[in-house]
């Protein structure tokens, strides 16, 4: 069976996420947002399989490092790419060691890469590639 990929934004300001959505509108990828990294939780553990996540590295209550750590010790397969604006490196090292994080992404960020990344990442994901392949072969057909 193919699934869809569903990508998981988190971010505690209301205009990226807003804006995050609006770059994949194009795309086919079911777009799931969260301002906070509990609400980022609660929506995995109701969303399954999620393919990628992107996330704020600073939050308030749960920042990105703790939000990753997370997200790989209960979603391992799940790709995880932090989008910042923080740009202290001691931090993206921590985040990217603690919750191997795929991708580190500075905001702001150029919307073509942006699209690029989540691809690669996608494909990254267990069975991604071969879904892709399946789609491409049935849509040849």
């Amino acid at each position: 069976m193919i699934e869809d990929v569903t990508i998981l934004c988190v971010d505690d300001e209301a205009n990226v996420l807003k804006s995050l959505r609006r770059l994949f509108l194009d795309e086919n990828y079911e777009i799931l947002t969260a301002e906070s990294g509990q609400e980022g939780l609660a929506l995995l553990e109701q969303h399954q399989p999620v393919q990628v996540v992107i996330s704020d590295y600073r939050m308030p209550e749960m920042d990105g490092v703790a939000f990753f750590k997370e997200v790989h010790e209960r979603w391992p397969d799940t790709v995880r790419i932090v989008l910042s604006g923080y740009a202290d490196t001691a931090a993206v090292v921590a985040a990217i060691n603690e919750g191997q994080v795929y991708k580190f992404i500075p905001k702001p960020w150029n919307d073509d890469e942006l699209k690029v990344a989540i691809g690669k990442a996608v494909d990254v994901f267990p069975g991604q590639g071969e879904q892709r392949t399946q789609r491409g072969v049935a849509a040849s057909q």
